[in-house]
């Protein structure tokens, strides 16, 4: 089933998501937010949403989060000064980007009022949890802080998850609420599986995919393990597929990217909120328990995760990789650094080994030698990075 680039999370109409109506309705897109790490902070004046989230972000980054904060201001925006050359080119008419050490900013002029939830998604490509200051009326869940007055919520707030006294301990409170809510959302993300297939094979000399073992190739092999531990199984790449698979949705690598960072790529971008996992066709002992593994290895702050052998390569073609890691993926891509264990490199990857008794899933064999000789190539063991 050839698919275009227009995939399940998109909101349009392909052989694999066929009522993009309701992939735009407002009851899809709310439902959409509800899978996201965002989170309202919300009471009336003087409550202390201010303080308090100001007070957990050091907790939050030792944690390895990044965190973004939304807030609203009915006075205005004043971030710059009168007469500064940035302000003059604003209040000509023009977007500034002001760039400094360890900072950015881009004021931008509002058509209107944006929606907030559209900013909302954007903000969860890029960050681990989005606290939304006030937006009390929003339809997010949210924490309520109790003021001065004593005032509870009040009718019509809804999503209210914890209620914050202001003789407690709030951030000790906030800090303990994120620790079972964040992971939740964090794995709410649906898993998908991209099978890479169509590689040069010149030192086989035949398509891998195609391989038989114990009269079943390598691509069915593969198929069947992933099936049960994800919601679809992608195929990605050039080359014949047998008829018993060719009902799998499958993707064209995307244009312009070489190597299997192309197949990757592609299926990020038909399913940009799906959470991934990455299998390259050539590792005949793939099995459930590896890739389980793989899964438990998703958390809250890990947007990758690369396993590693003994002698200090890593495995990036199987892997897992967070919708987060996408922006890597394409800064790579543009840069034309097409080898995707780079993104290994980036601190927001984890590299570490599998346990003993899986290392044999990231075995592969290159050649018909390797075949006739049952090679595996070293099992994966090193202490993590």
């Amino acid at each position: 089933m050839i698919l275009d680039g227009l995939g399940p999370d998109t909101g349009h109409e392909t052989a694999a998501n066929p009522q993009p109506s309701l992939s735009r309705s407002p009851q899809r897109k709310r439902a959409m937010l509800d899978d996201l790490p965002v989170l309202g902070v919300c009471g009336f004046s003087g409550a202390g949403k201010t303080t308090l989230i100001e007070a957990v972000l050091p907790a939050l980054r030792v944690r390895g989060l990044r965190v973004t904060v939304v807030k609203h201001d009915a006075h205005g925006i004043d971030i710059d000064r009168a007469g500064k050359d940035s302000d003059r080119f604003f209040r000509a008419g023009a977007d500034v980007l002001l760039q400094g050490p360890g900072q950015q900013v881009l004021r931008s002029h509002s058509d209107g009022s944006p929606p907030l939830h559209a900013a909302l998604v954007e903000l969860c490509d890029r960050h681990d949890l989005v606290l939304v200051e006030g937006h009390k009326g929003t339809p997010i869940e949210k924490v309520w802080l109790v003021g001065p007055e004593g005032d509870p919520p009040p009718i019509g707030v809804s999503g209210v998850i914890a209620t914050l006294a202001r003789d407690t301990d709030r951030p000790a409170a906030l800090l303990c609420l994120l620790d079972d809510w964040l992971r939740r959302r964090w794995l709410a993300a649906p898993v998908r599986a991209c099978v890479l297939i169509g590689g040069q094979s010149s030192r086989m000399g035949r398509p891998k995919h195609l391989i038989e073992r114990d009269g079943r190739t390598w691509l069915a092999r593969t198929v069947d393990v992933l099936r049960p531990l994800a919601c679809e199984v992608v195929i990605v790449g050039r080359g014949d597929l047998p008829q018993s698979h060719a009902h799998l949705p499958r993707l064209p690598d995307a244009p312009g990217v070489a190597g299997p960072m192309a197949g990757v790529l592609a299926a990020m971008r038909w399913a940009p909120r799906s959470s991934w996992l990455v299998v390259a066709c050539d590792h005949p002992d793939l099995s459930p328990s590896a890739v389980e593994w793989l899964l438990s290895t998703r958390e809250p702050g890990v947007w990758a995760t690369v396993p590693q052998a003994a002698d200090g390569h890593v495995e990036p073609l199987l892997a897992h990789y967070d919708f987060r890691a996408r922006p890597i993926i394409e800064e790579l891509a543009r840069r034309g650094r097409s080898a995707l264990r780079r993104v290994s490199e980036h601190p927001k990857a984890r590299v570490i080994p599998p346990p003993p008794s899986l290392a044999d899933a990231w075995a592969d064999a290159n050649t018909p030698a390797d075949l006739a000789g049952g090679m595996i190539r070293p099992a994966l063991s090193s202490p993590a990075r």
